[in-house]
């Protein structure tokens, strides 16, 4: 993997930082001491959000961390602040600058000397040679606010183009070169940065020229219950499975959720007899009495829905098809919006979960009508507005959303997504959240202003990685419906009951989604066995299509649960395959 060599960059300077320190500590307890420093600037923030200088000194401590992407989002954050200083017309202008003023009185921010500034984040040229490390002298250096915010700025870009470079997002780390370069054009950091760019893409893309909009802008980053998490509950309390039974009783399911034990989902996870070698506990669903085929088990509606169509005949609150806008149609329009419709005056009053904070506030084209490659990635950004647009109508944490509170999001611990900073370590984990800057970072922030929310005020709801968190779940749960028209996906939901139900490639329900989700008893099983479930056995969904491969249906499993499905049928199958052809495959086990 290219960013191998990265990482391995990384180590070496954090190893030779290490070894200049006399009092050196294990990477265990410098983990705690980056921790109880993040939950200290994170504390600062919430008192001060609008100080530029904090938000670089936690996207320092995220880098030390290990999350690049949250630095990348921090460093953005205090670039739009700096924009806000340096312009006395905009709305947070005041407030900057005051903040700053602030930093200020005691000279220039330790952040910005000597010796300060590199960390493995921001100043990776001086790890690799140090020769070429800023020799700026301290001495008479201004730090009154528009010098400082100029070295923000700097850092900011240098900070944004490692950052998001270790994320996998090669063109945005590209262009932040590039605008540091506009302000600097001499930067050697930044210069050596857009150089390792340009030849980790000629590999990757295998051209002697790199156009720009080639470079790939999409990478991996860490999916896990973050340290600083509280909003996470335990799943498997007693607390939980009655709530979430009590919510199948209000939709009169035909099932009861329990806790089950589920193979790992990883290509790793394999013994010498392919049969997998450890399990996790997660919740499922099973029969409360015996289910006959063709019987309904649940049929569920949720607000967590969104279209990806501009200016079609979708229901904004469930995305059915509306009725034909006849006189006696039942179609219901928002008095304070033009051409928001719903099917009927209860899709209308089901809006009130969400609308009131999306209404006339100008986010209608966002997303929509995406090019096809961008299609999957558009519609888990509309379902990230759709549950930001929940959780401030409702006024909660978005992450208390009932739609999403119990929804498991694939999560890795902490531990098994750390890069370890020992020179003798192994390769780095391979992260699995699908991340790119303009999904997780500028978008999110760009609709939260448009649904005029300060961003910065509003760091305790809408921090990244509280918008990650968001992505992990939706990807390992979200249902999509494609359209009759093009057969492109169109609509994606997420029905936080009708998800509890695990994934196997032999399912013994199927479902359709039209406007609400209905899960009902197949006939026959995919193997051909007969269908119907029995008392006390589990319920069986699919989230992929069936009738795929098994290296398909793991790739699949792969890219949006994050590792490969190991169901009987998939094991049984990739057994054959690798006896017929002698050999493993990727995608088989």
């Amino acid at each position: 993997m290219d960013l191998e060599i990265l990482v391995c960059f990384w180590k070496i300077y954090k190893h030779v930082n290490r070894n200049m320190d006399s009092n050196s500590i294990s990477e265990a307890d410098e983990t705690l001491l980056l921790l109880a420093k993040r939950r200290a600037l994170t504390d600062k923030l919430l008192e001060n959000p609008y100080d530029l200088i904090t938000y670089i000194e936690r996207a320092r401590v995220h880098g030390d961390l290990g999350y690049p992407d949250l630095a990348a989002g921090d460093a953005y954050r205090a670039l739009l602040l700096i924009d806000e200083v340096r312009d006395d017309s905009f709305e947070y202008h005041e407030v900057a600058l005051e903040s700053l003023r602030k930093r200020c009185e005691d000279g220039m921010p330790l952040i910005f000397r000597r010796g300060s500034q590199t960390s493995a984040s921001v100043d990776l040229v001086s790890a690799v040679s140090p020769d070429l490390a800023d020799s700026d002298s301290e001495e008479d250096e201004d730090s009154t606010p528009p010098s400082i915010a100029d070295k923000a700025s700097m850092w900011c870009y240098r900070s944004l183009a490692i950052s998001l470079l270790l994320c996998g997002c090669l063109k945005s780390a590209y262009e932040f070169c590039l605008r540091g370069l506009e302000v600097a054009p001499h930067d050697d950091d930044l210069l050596f940065k857009k150089e390792h760019i340009q030849a980790l893409a000629r590999r990757k893309l295998s051209v002697d020229e790199v156009d720009i909009n080639d470079l790939p802008d999409q990478g991996l980053v860490r999916r896990e219950i973050y340290p600083w998490n509280d909003h996470e509950p335990d799943r498997f309390s007693q607390a939980t499975l009655d709530f979430l039974n009590t919510e199948l009783d209000q939709i009169e399911a035909k099932c009861v959720v329990k806790i089950t034990e589920l193979p790992t989902l990883n290509e790793n996870n394999l013994g010498n007899g392919y049969t997998f070698e450890s399990t996790n506990r997660q919740l499922g669903l099973f029969a409360k009495n015996d289910i006959p085929p063709g019987e309904t088990v649940l049929d569920e509606y949720s607000a967590l829905t969104a279209n990806n169509r501009l200016k079609e005949s979708l229901c904004d609150a469930c995305s059915a098809e509306l009725p034909p806008l006849d006189a006696n149609s039942a179609v219901v329009g928002c008095p304070d919006c033009d051409d928001t419709m719903f099917c009927n005056e209860k899709c209308f009053e089901r809006s009130a979960q969400y609308h009131p904070s999306l209404c006339d506030k100008d986010i209608d084209t966002i997303a929509k009508d995406p090019d096809p490659k961008e299609t999957p990635n558009a519609l888990y950004l509309l379902l990230l507005i759709r549950a930001l647009a929940m959780a401030e109508t409702q006024e909660c944490h978005p992450l208390d959303l009932k739609e999403v509170k119990y929804i498991w999001g694939d999560f890795l611990p902490s531990s098994a997504n750390a890069v370890s900073l020992s020179l003798q370590a192994p390769p780095p984990p391979i992260w699995t959240l699908p991340f790119s800057f303009a999904a997780n970072i500028s978008n999110p922030l760009h609709v939260l202003e448009k649904m005029d929310i300060d961003i910065y005020a509003g760091i305790g709801s809408y921090d990244l990685w509280i918008f990650n968190s968001l992505y992990a779940k939706f990807r390992g749960t979200a249902s999509a419906r494609v359209s009759v028209r093009d057969g492109r996906p169109e609509v994606a939901a997420v029905h936080p009951l009708w998800c509890l139900a695990n994934h196997d490639c032999n399912p013994n329900v199927q479902w359709e989604w039209g406007g609400q989700m209905r899960l009902w008893c197949r006939e026959k099983r995919y193997d051909g066995s007969p269908g119907g479930i029995k008392q006390g056995e589990e319920v069986l969904n699919h989230y992929c299509d069936i009738d795929l491969k098994v290296h398909d249906r793991r790739e699949w499993a792969k890219g949006s649960l994050g590792g490969w499905c190991m169901c009987e049928r998939c094991r049984k199958e990739a057994e054959e395959e690798k006896n017929t052809n002698g050999h493993t495959t990727e995608g088989s086990a």
